[in-house]
């Protein structure tokens, strides 16, 4: 076989290779539990916070999940939408340091909401929506550290906070929070159909991203292949 075809083979190989392990990583890297939107003003007012739960198991479905809200800068006033097939369970504690609000002085707020009776498969991931009547104003970020539970009783503890530099290996969802405009507008109702169509977006979205830079890497790679056969071409002339 002339060795302009053999390297031509060959570096085919490698970009195969090297498309599927971009495609593997950011299947990774998209796995852990996240919160939706990223950012709230400080002190926003009636909003939602959707918890994105995926299952990374290819032999287990995720049964039982657990959010746990920070109570030295509590949110307040927390509701949890109904899930088809899920029950939710809000556990509140006493404050240390009431809030006071123009309604009152709160003493008591959400510290943990904990969902069961679903199943989350492989492949597949859970949308949890959670209101909140006030957001606090006197912190730069919100950490909700969640543990996951899957069928076969292993559990994924997402509780590691960024320390500045890259992000843990289990990271925590983190909501950012930012000074601006906190009149926040009630996030509009999803119905089962909306959210399903949303699911399927957000699912082809992640999948052209993916097949984008897949695609980058195949088409470098083949470039380089094919500039490296042509001299190698003309050296074996020569």
């Amino acid at each position: 076989m002339p060795a302009s075809r053999l390297t031509a083979r060959r570096a085919g190989t490698v970009a195969a290779v090297a498309a599927a392990t971009v495609l593997a990583a950011a299947g990774t890297a998209s796995a852990h539990v996240t919160v939706h939107p990223q950012s709230y003003a400080k002190g926003a007012t009636d909003g939602v916070l959707t918890f994105r739960v995926p299952n990374e198991e290819d032999s287990a479905s995720t049964t039982k999940v657990q959010v746990f809200l920070p109570t030295d800068h509590p949110v307040l006033g927390v509701l949890v939408h109904p899930q088809d097939g899920w029950t939710a369970k809000v556990t509140t504690t006493k404050l240390k340091t009431p809030v006071k609000t123009d309604d009152g002085t709160i003493t008591e707020a959400a510290s943990e909401i904990t969902f069961t009776g679903g199943r989350i498969g492989a492949g597949q991931y859970e949308d949890f929506d959670v209101a909140f009547g006030q957001l606090p104003d006197d912190t730069g970020q919100l950490v909700f550290k969640t543990l996951q539970t899957y069928s076969d009783g292993k559990v994924a503890r997402w509780i590691e906070e960024s320390a500045g530099g890259d992000e843990p290996v289990n990271p925590a969802p983190v909501l950012k929070l930012t000074a601006g405009d906190a009149s926040a507008a009630p996030a509009p109702a999803k119905t089962a159909s909306a959210s399903a169509s949303a699911k399927t977006a957000d699912a082809s979205d992640s999948t052209a991203r993916g097949l984008g830079v897949a695609g980058l890497v195949v088409g470098v790679l083949g470039l380089a292949a094919a500039a490296f056969a042509i001299v190698r071409s003309r050296g074996a002339r020569s």
